[in-house]
């Protein structure tokens, strides 16, 4: 149920808010628990009610945006340390949040606390927002006694990653809408400029070239078939989108990127510098070597990357050092980072060695996603010339024609 409540704080100030729990007696309960003292409470009404059982039925539904875990791994972290119980710490946040969604998953962890799981598991129960990673530092928090320690660990990590995925999908904003307004100026030739050009080489019966019957023959189709036309685009984007989403998709699509010039060479950075953070930052919280390298694994959207990071897993499972796996695939990880890897497992000091490549990477690639605007650019140039140059030719070189038969 969800309650519309009046409360007072340990220092004495009232305040009101709305929050879930199974009863008024739990509700009390468990602000009681975070120092408060329930003064009134009446159940919520309406359709936001509504919305909110449906998040309690199924609170990964809630946005819970990489954001919104960084801030809440963050600051739970800083109450941690500050000598706040986890519970407590926990419904602080659990005020602080904005998502509604975010707010039932914290007032879950909340509940599952409170009937004697560890924090890990709690956040286990919602492995579809918490990823393995922070699962698995958490764990490790807890075991080694520094719990607040790992969440500012976890925190970073997510930061970084995000960072870094925010990067790389920026650098391709520019080149998508090029290409967008591309498909939208044609659209409008086709329809509303072809047809008047169409019109006169018909009258004077014109021999047309193959080019030119191409572009009369799209331009008669929209005309005629517009929503067919939005529909086969809408059902083609929506094909690849499923094929990209299948396994076999997904597959052949990490290939391609692979071997994309430019592209491949901000991928294989990217990838390298999420192997080393995601590594050393699992090592550092205490994490086992082979189950660290199963969550960077985990981790990696490549599967490439993914199939080499199990490789290494065997390899130290038979005594063998992970840096020669990464020798062995140079072709997708960089040479720089096995040599690293290497160093830092004669030296003792692999999540040292990790931090520092996957920090040097990270770096590369903030550099060539500085300059893949000024590197597409050309390319893009190249293309809309050569379409412009089709149409063009297409539509010109009858005009000619025409004007001979006059």
């Amino acid at each position: 149920m969800r309650f519309n409540y009046k409360a007072q704080k340990s220092d004495g100030t009232f305040y009101e808010g709305e929050r879930d729990a199974s009863d008024k007696f739990s509700l009390a309960r468990d602000l009681h628990g975070s120092g408060e003292t329930l003064i009134k409470a009446t159940e919520a009404k309406g359709v936001s009610h509504a919305r909110m059982q449906l998040q309690n039925l199924f609170p990964f539904l809630g946005s819970v945006s990489i954001h919104d875990k960084v801030i809440f791994a963050r600051n739970l972290s800083g109450m941690l340390s500050a000598g706040l119980t986890v519970s407590r710490a926990l419904g602080v946040l659990l005020r602080q949040a904005r998502s509604q969604g975010f707010k039932a998953i914290i007032n879950g962890l909340i509940e599952r606390i409170s009937k004697g799981e560890s924090l890990s598991q709690a956040c286990a129960f919602y492995g579809t927002v918490f990823p393995p990673i922070f699962i698995s530092m958490v764990r490790a928090g807890e075991e080694g006694g520094n719990l607040a320690g790992s969440l500012l660990i976890v925190s970073e990590q997510l930061d970084r990653s995000y960072t870094l995925q925010r990067k790389v999908k920026g650098a391709l904003v520019y080149p998508a809408i090029i290409i967008a307004v591309m498909l939208l100026v044609g659209t409008v030739l086709f329809i509303y400029v072809v047809p008047k050009l169409t019109s006169s080489f018909k009258e004077f019966n014109v021999d047309l070239p193959f080019s030119t019957k191409m572009v009369i023959f799209v331009s008669d189709f929209l005309q005629a078939h517009l929503l067919i036309g939005i529909a086969l685009v809408l059902g083609a984007g929506m094909g690849l989108y499923l094929a990209v989403r299948s396994v076999k998709g997904k597959r052949i699509l990490d290939s391609l990127f692979l071997h994309i010039p430019v592209i491949s060479s901000i991928i294989k950075d990217a990838n390298a510098a999420r192997t080393g953070q995601t590594l050393s930052a699992l090592l550092s919280s205490g994490v086992e070597v082979v189950c660290a390298l199963e969550i960077t694994a985990d981790v990696l959207s490549n599967h490439h990357y993914r199939d080499v990071l199990l490789l290494a897993r065997g390899a130290i499972q038979r005594g063998e050092p992970m840096s020669g796996m990464f020798r062995e695939h140079e072709d997708i990880f960089p040479s720089f980072l096995a040599e690293m890897v290497a160093v830092g497992e004669e030296t003792g000091k692999l999540s040292g060695r990790l931090k520092e490549t996957g920090l040097f990477f990270e770096r590369e690639v903030d550099q060539k996603t500085k300059n893949i605007s000024t590197l597409i650019e050309p390319v893009l140039m190249v293309v809309v010339g050569a379409a412009v140059g089709f149409f063009a030719v297409a539509m010109i070189s009858p005009m000619y024609s025409l004007m001979n038969t006059i």
